[in-house]
């Protein structure tokens, strides 16, 4: 009897001590984090704080934001999804901050559940100087980063849009120039500002512009029409419908300048260049590579722009180089770019072996002067290689091939074996063709069965092979390739591609893949953590993409609706 009330006892605490032990297991397992939507912003705006977290029932403690922080505008979203076998609710929450005084702020670590997130810093500059025209519910306004630039020089062009009445659909129009040329650069941004005592909410829409020819260059101003959802007193009163809303943007000039003579070539115009080496070895051995890796920043450029960032050739050894990766960025009012190049340099044998590095030629655009740029020249001394008496693999080769030439009876004794071999070799590749073209012959029909019925019922946005092979390669670049080999391979999960992320993310049904994508544009054009970014990417598209449906109805190709239905 004792011996079992001692066996009933030992089972009831070991089911208690795992029960114990799973809850640490989800507690060890639950992961938190948190990011602004911008982290540069000016004093009477706002920027969102995003908390999301995959703990039960944990919600963030707002208390310590109160200290610099006006807080408002709490949101929630939970979703429910199956990883892996097993069951994950994460929940997203946000809350508008209102910065109570200027600098660089902290935005300090919250408490959610059991979990911390990680402090964020914020700069806050002066009020911006705008007043509200004539307290029209719309305006536009366009900011342009220098007036005078030179022929090929980037642009930077800020458009906003602001609105103090609940838009249910608008369009944003900008007209392309004459004589330059117009591109986009990254996803709207959108935060609310006070100006005047009303509070109005902003789009705001980056552009570059490059001038093609010198002299006068005119841009026509911004075209805005909507329609609103009312908002003053006598509207709900006497039951008004949405009302209509128009603006019309400023128009700007610029004095384009002609290339100076003393320019070098090829004409690069920016505002500054920094190259390091990231990677630069000083020891080596012969026959092996070793890898420089550069990192350049350019101010004032997007990658097309760039020329070849080349390493001058090395005496005494073999140079190859990767293709660059670019990693683009708006910052300051203005693209600027990061360029990241890889270089294998194969020393032929030992010694001494000088790298030059690469010089960048450019123009400074503030002081009007050449400029060259480049890290420090590298020193690599070179290890005899790993097998004694030869230096290269082409030397052994060549050492190879006089013994080969020197014994015709060697030769023709091997050349009835290598004869058998290739016939078998030829006999395998009949055998797998063969098997080939009887496995695929019956499911010809099945695989066109499956297409009528594809075509009969709701039409997939991808094809099942292509849907593998677009998900395969997302996988891969988002863990080795660069920002924009991202966003392709994201686009690409679509048949046909998407146009842009915007336009994917409105085809996703998953509320956590359209989140992430969010994150991602937010992260990569406001200066967010772009590898973090990365693995919660492919944390959420690990299953590969979940699709509506029936593609979402849009309003309007510029301008989504900013407001809910009903």
């Amino acid at each position: 009897m004792k011996a079992a009330c001692c066996t009933r006892a030992r089972s009831v605490a070991w089911v208690v001590v795992m029960l114990v032990l799973s809850g640490l297991v989800g507690v060890a397992h639950a992961q938190t984090r948190a990011w602004l939507d911008r982290d540069r912003i000016a004093l009477g705006e706002t920027t969102t704080l995003n908390v999301e977290t995959d703990g039960a029932g944990d919600t963030p403690d707002w208390a310590p934001l109160a200290r610099d922080f006006d807080v408002s505008g709490h949101t929630s979203r939970r979703e429910v999804e199956i990883t892996g076998g097993r069951r994950v609710t994460r929940s997203l929450y946000g809350v508008a901050l209102r910065p109570r005084r200027e600098g660089v702020l902290t935005v300090p670590a919250l408490q959610v559940g059991g979990a911390r997130t990680a402090p964020l810093s914020l700069s806050v500059a002066p009020a911006a100087v705008t007043a509200a025209r004539n307290g029209a519910p719309a305006f536009i306004e366009a900011d342009i980063d220098v007036q005078s630039p030179y022929v090929q020089q980037s642009v930077g062009y800020v458009l906003r849009l602001y609105y103090a009445t609940p838009l249910l659909s608008g369009s944003l129009d900008q007209p392309s120039p004459e004589g330059a040329s117009m591109q986009r650069i990254g996803s709207d941004v959108q935060y609310s500002r006070d100006i005047d005592g009303r509070r109005y909410s902003v789009v705001e829409r980056r552009y570059q512009i490059v001038p093609e020819r010198s002299g006068t260059l005119s841009i026509p101003g911004a075209r805005f029409e909507g329609r609103g959802a009312g908002g003053g007193m006598f509207d709900d009163v006497f039951n008004r419908g949405p009302r209509e809303l128009s603006a019309n943007g400023p128009p700007s000039v610029l004095d384009v300048r002609a290339m100076p003579a003393n320019a070098p070539q090829p004409w690069l115009p920016l505002y500054g260049v920094q190259a390091r080496w990231v990677e630069a070895p000083t020891e080596g051995r012969a026959g092996e590579a070793s890898t420089f890796v550069l990192e350049a920043v350019f101010d004032g450029a997007v990658g097309t722009q760039l020329p070849e960032i080349a390493l001058p050739p090395v005496q005494g050894a073999q140079v190859f180089a990767e293709p660059p990766q670019y990693d683009e960025s708006f910052e300051d009012g203005r693209p600027r770019v990061r360029l990241t190049r890889r270089y294998a340099v194969v020393p032929r044998a030992e010694g001494v072996v000088p790298v030059a590095a690469p010089r960048i030629a450019w123009w400074d655009v503030r002081a009007g002067a050449a400029r060259t740029s480049g890290p420090p020249a590298i020193t690599l001394a070179v290890a005899a290689g790993a097998t004694p008496g030869s230096a290269t693999p082409q030397a052994d080769m060549a050492a190879a091939a006089p013994s080969a030439q020197a014994s015709p009876s060697a030769g023709r004794a091997g050349l009835w074996p290598a004869l058998a071999a290739l016939l078998a070799a030829l006999w395998l590749a009949t055998a797998w063709l063969a098997w080939r073209l009887y496995r695929h012959r019956p499911n010809a029909g099945l695989r066109a069965g499956k297409a009528a019925v594809s075509a009969a019922g709701t039409a997939s946005p991808q094809a099942p092979a292509t849907t593998g092979q677009a998900h395969r390669r997302l996988m891969h670049v988002l863990q080795t390739g660069s920002p924009a080999d991202v966003e392709a391979a994201l686009r690409a999960l679509c048949d046909p591609p998407a146009m842009d992320l915007d336009t994917l993310a409105r085809r996703l049904e998953s509320g956590a893949q359209r989140e992430e994508i969010g994150a991602w544009q937010r992260a990569r054009w406001t200066g967010g953590d772009l590898p973090a970014v990365r693995q919660a990417l492919r944390t959420a598209f690990r299953g590969g993409a979940v699709w509506r449906e029936a593609p979402a109805r849009e309003d309007s190709p510029d301008l989504p609706p900013l407001y809910p239905r009903r």
